[in-house]
């Protein structure tokens, strides 16, 4: 089992940055590969960005390609998400995800087990 608390969103203005964390509970954290998703208001919700176990492998959405970047701190237990050059359309809930076999990548919702409660994002134009 493993508790995910996402921090860090905010509202901020278009070409700002904003660093997203996932703190994570348990210590099979290191096992785990680690996702972020976002949802926008009537919108399904999406793949961001993805890394594996180790942080050897990472993938992204192509409209965050370049200005996002997913890591984790194994020892800390936690995953982040830096947000550079950021948009109006980026502006939705942020979600982090953990799937327990986390030699690969994902970008599927379905291949999840748990997941935080989110933190908004807001970019103004």
């Amino acid at each position: 089992q493993v508790q995910l608390v996402e921090s860090g969103g905010g509202l901020v203005q278009a070409g700002d940055s904003l660093r997203l964390s996932c703190a994570a509970s348990g210590r099979t954290f290191s096992t785990y590969g680690m996702g972020w998703f976002r949802q926008a208001p009537g919108k399904e919700r999406e793949f961001v960005a993805a890394i594996n176990w180790g942080g050897s492998v990472t993938y992204y959405a192509d409209s965050v390609k370049g200005r996002f970047t997913i890591s984790r701190d194994n020892p800390k237990n936690t995953v982040y998400l830096q947000m550079n050059s950021l948009k109006p359309e980026d502006t939705a809930v942020y979600f982090c995800a953990a799937r327990p076999r986390g030699t690969y990548v994902s970008a599927l919702v379905s291949q999840y087990a748990y997941w935080g409660q989110g933190t908004q994002v807001t970019v103004s134009s």
